[in-house]
């Protein structure tokens, strides 16, 4: 450089331990879990108000939800609702 300066920072680590992301994942999916008995015609806009997510995260939390048999959509996209399977 014929001129100038360049300034290097750094920040620490964080350091978060595999705990603290399972207590945040299960509180996440309590908050969508509970949103859906509230309100079995909630949308995905909806939920990414009530928890912060993301529409890719909720989506990807729906699909989790669906996969381990915790939650089915009845109906069509539009205008089906969500159904809480208790036996969970």
């Amino acid at each position: 450089m014929e001129s100038g300066f360049v300034a290097v920072f750094y920040r620490p680590e964080e350091k978060i331990s595999p705990k603290t992301v399972e207590k945040t994942v299960e509180k996440t999916v309590e908050k969508i879990l509970d949103s859906i008995r509230e309100n079995p015609r909630i949308t995905i806009k909806e939920l990414t108000k009530i928890t912060g997510l993301s529409r890719r995260g909720i989506e990807w939390n729906l699909t989790k939800l669906k996969k381990e048999g915790k939650i089915r959509r009845v109906g069509p996209a539009k205008g089906g609702y969500w159904e809480v399977i208790e036996k969970y």
